[in-house]
């Protein structure tokens, strides 16, 4: 069956539509992409701003129009941190279901980390071991960890590129102060949570997922995208230490003439560099693999283990 994952997150709103059955690995058969940055977009109480919300009315009915055309059975849309965490969240939820018949399931940061756990389990296989999983998206950083394929531990911190970007370096290039200030703020957030992990052991393996680090590996000298899903790609802690301090005194204009760097993406990517560091740090990560698959793969194979008959429960909104 045909499957369309519309996933509304913090950065962009992105439509996969796979081909897929029980039992077997989701095959891609179309990918729409719209950059919608919503977390740049909240004022200053956090809640999404009426020209945010009128794109995202606006993109939401363009990515189900794709659905329609692909021939898409099954939409599965949801929604993470940035409509999550909003004050006017649930009016934002509301407009868009009245405007264009799609309700939005709204993931809990758990949530998150867990489906995306799951999609970084079936891609290494049991072989791999103990995974510890990291996760930087627009909102917010998701860290996991277990054996199986519900992690033992998962939680989510507010410390997603685009939010901090936003709230906390307004400069072009930033302040060297107010880059100081947010490492101290992203380290004493993590330090929080790390004895959820640490107490289980060493992990045998880690991996991350999310644009942020696959461009933070690309600028450590990781294959291009274009090579292919199966060459590994590998960001090693020493790396990404060196280049900290080079983009800090960078512009978003210079960052995006670096390799793998996207112009959408570079004014985000000191603050996904800064969390990046210090969760390898605290967590004691040397080197990292990145995976593939995420949050969207993760979703797609939950709903395909509730349906053992292949058959589709919903339909496109």
């Amino acid at each position: 069956m045909r499957l369309g994952v519309l996933d509304v997150g913090s950065n962009t709103v992105h439509l996969l539509v796979v081909d897929a059955h029980p039992g077997a690995r989701p095959l891609p058969a179309w990918s729409h992409k719209a950059e919608l940055r919503l977390a740049e977009l909240l004022d200053e109480d956090g809640n999404v701003g009426a020209a945010g919300v009128d794109r995202l009315v606006a993109t939401v009915r363009e990515a189900l129009q794709v659905a329609e055309d692909k021939g898409v059975e099954d939409l599965l849309p949801f929604a993470t941190s940035a409509v999550r965490d909003a004050p006017n969240g649930e009016d934002v939820l509301a407009r868009v279901a009245e405007e264009t018949g799609v309700t939005l399931r709204v993931l809990s940061g758990e949530d998150e980390a867990r489906l995306t756990f799951l999609a970084a389990r079936r891609w290494f296989g049991w072989s791999a071991g103990r995974l510890l999983l990291l996760d930087i998206g627009g909102g917010s950083l998701e860290i996991a960890y277990g054996l199986d394929e519900d992690p033992d531990a998962a939680v989510s911190l507010p410390l997603g590129a685009g939010r901090l970007t936003n709230s906390d370096l307004p400069g072009d290039p930033p302040d060297p102060e107010d880059v100081r200030a947010l490492r101290r703020r992203v380290r004493a957030e993590i330090a929080r949570v790390v004895s959820d992990f640490t107490r289980y052991g060493a992990p045998d393996h880690v991996v991350a997922t999310s644009k942020t680090f696959k461009q933070l590996a690309r600028l450590a000298g990781a294959a291009r995208s274009a090579e292919g899903l199966y060459v590994a790609r590998g960001l090693s802690r020493r790396a990404l230490e060196e280049w900290v301090p080079q983009l800090a005194t960078m512009s978003a204009e210079k960052r995006a003439e670096l390799p793998g760097v996207s112009e959408g993406r570079s004014r985000q990517l000191l603050a996904g560099a800064l969390v990046a560091e210090a969760a390898m740090d605290l967590l004691k990560v040397d080197e990292l693999e990145v995976c593939p698959w995420a949050l969207r793969e993760g979703v797609i194979l939950r709903r395909l283990d509730h349906l053992p008959n292949g058959e589709p429960e919903g339909h496109v909104a």
